[in-house]
């Protein structure tokens, strides 16, 4: 095995920078998305001209909104209910945490791939092997981007809807007579938008760093080993 030798030129050809780009795509899809905190706020009365009290359900990442019951301002009793027996309603961790992993394999794969080229160029130029397991490792995480990305894009939707107004119809202490609910307000969800916008998005660029990869491969430039006494052609990374 050659030793560690520093060449940043292979930063400056597609095959370089967009594994640069991918490894920077990574990074904001599990951020945004594994670092997500927020809360729902319903407004509770019990008696016409009484004061209302906010309950809250907080809830994040991984998105047992099953696990996130509400909460009554402490040392208030609102309307003689226990509001710590009743959740959000809804599980979609499977759905997050296969987006957040997936993506966090997906870095660390960048920054050894990102390795290989900047420090390893002949070993990777000069063995067959190496090139076609970057292509089908690629062409493999474009799929997974696709799959993980539709998945936690419909969780998302399902997201919305569980911490939204609709949650009032379901808390049963809210269907009591005398007893009014009123939804207030719900966190932005603006930063799990964008994990959804950045899983497409580092869908997009895998798929068209595929073709690079290809041209890296010995499919796409077969070794003359014949004509030049065995050592393959540079193929330009």
């Amino acid at each position: 095995m050659s030793s560690f030798q520093l060449n940043l030129n292979p930063l400056k050809e597609p095959l370089g920078f967009i594994k640069v780009l991918e490894w920077i795509a990574s990074i904001f899809a599990f951020a945004t998305c594994g670092g997500f905190k927020g809360k729902t706020e319903i407004q509770v009365s019990c008696d016409k001209g009484a004061e209302n009290k906010t309950i809250t359900a907080t809830f994040g990442y991984p998105f047992r909104l099953n696990e996130a019951s509400f909460q009554a301002p402490q040392g208030v009793n609102v309307c003689h209910v226990n509001w710590k027996n009743y959740v959000l309603i809804g599980d979609y961790s499977s759905s997050a945490q296969f987006y957040v992993t997936f993506a966090v394999f997906v870095f660390l794969y960048c920054i050894a791939a990102l390795l290989l080229y900047v420090g390893y160029t002949n070993l990777y130029r000069d063995n067959r092997k190496l090139p076609m397991t970057d292509f089908v490792i690629t062409i493999v995480a474009t799929f997974l981007w696709l799959v993980s990305t539709s998945a936690w894009a419909k969780a998302l939707t399902d997201i919305k809807t569980a911490t939204g107004p609709s949650i009032v119809q379901e808390l049963k202490p809210c269907s009591v007579q005398g007893t009014l609910c009123q939804f207030v307000s719900v966190t932005s969800m603006g930063s799990l938008n964008v994990s959804v916008i950045f899983g497409f998005l580092n869908m997009i660029l895998w798929g068209g760093n595929a073709w690079f990869v290809y041209k890296e491969t010995s499919f796409h430039s077969p070794s003359n080993t014949t004509s030049q006494g065995g050592i393959p052609p540079p193929t330009g990374i």
